[in-house]
């Protein structure tokens, strides 16, 4: 296996991202204009990892780190090997609130190990290394591919695949994001959703998403409708409390909201400004409010 040279150095940033987008469950996403900024390089030994911002009171400084794991990961599928490495994560993607926190960390350590290994693995091999963390690919895709993003997984000879597009959005279109202190495990979150839904709100998300990828593309007035939900969100309602208050008031204004992710953020996508009535009583009470953009996906630069 190749060694790679000790002071090869590469960066990345990688934006966060929003899942599900209301009707889309485990298949749509968007890339969101808030980073992480994370450096590796290769040392003559070991393992140095520091981290700054968002979760940096608990997050490993190990090998159990999702970003060294993703590296060690990349690293293998390129054939090469890093006698040490020393990353620098800098998080600016709140932890555990719905805006992929663990994706980009996914995403993060696939781009690193890429881009110190030559960038010798394709976009379809990132976008899949990186979902296999977290097992479907609408978080981790958006921040691999940017904009609007489709995903779903295929089965090639019993293993699953998982594959993404991405589609540029309607020009003009933002994102707000309310983001509340608490946080949000996915899988607690996910214990809440029945095995089985009626045929009926099948149908209807079925609707919802074929609706949604036209007017996140070409008509935003069509968003508040193509955003409704009925196979998660209003299961999760109890233990989202906050965030599901929040979606309705967005959407008693008119705003396509909707719960980001598996919560607690409540986003709301707009071509008009957010509504100022409603970002000052969402800050007295404590809430962060975010402005995003709709953005490119992951950025690599080799340093040297």
């Amino acid at each position: 296996m190749r060694q790679l040279s000790i002071g090869t150095t590469v960066h990345v940033r990688v934006p966060a991202s929003s899942a599900n987008l209301g009707p889309g469950f485990d298949t749509l996403g968007l890339a969101l204009g808030l980073y992480d900024d994370l450096t590796a390089e290769v040392i003559a030994e070991g393992l140095e990892l520091t981290i700054e911002g968002e979760g940096a009171d608990i997050l490993p400084r190990s090998e159990k780190h999702l970003v060294i794991k993703a590296i060690r990961l990349a690293l293998a599928e390129a054939g090469v090997a890093a006698p040490g490495l020393k990353v620098h994560c800098v998080n600016r993607i709140p932890q555990s609130r719905g805006l992929g926190s663990s994706a980009s960390a996914a995403v993060a350590g696939v781009a690193l190990g890429n881009a110190l290994a030559g960038n010798v693995l394709t976009q379809e091999q990132v976008v899949h290394l990186s979902a296999t963390f977290e097992g479907h690919p609408d978080n981790s895709s958006a921040s691999v591919l940017g904009g609007f993003v489709v995903s779903w997984t295929e089965n090639n000879d019993g293993a699953t695949e998982f594959k993404a597009v991405s589609v540029p959005p309607f020009p003009g279109l933002r994102a707000t994001a309310i983001v509340p202190e608490t946080y949000a495990s996915t899988s607690e979150v996910r214990r809440v959703l029945p095995a089985s839904v009626p045929h009926i709100d099948a149908r209807f998300n079925v609707a919802r998403c074929a609706l949604l990828t036209h007017a996140i593309q070409h008509d935003p007035a069509l968003l508040v409708e193509a955003t409704r939900d009925r196979l998660h969100q209003g299961y999760r309602a109890k233990a989202l409390p906050v965030t599901t208050q929040w979606v309705e008031k967005m959407r008693d204004r008119g705003l396509a909201a909707f719960v980001s992710g598996a919560g607690p953020t409540a986003l709301a996508l707009h071509v008009e400004d957010f509504p100022q009535d409603l970002r000052e009583e969402a800050l007295a009470a404590g809430l962060r409010v975010m402005d995003l953009d709709i953005v490119d996906g992951v950025q690599v630069t080799v340093e040297k």
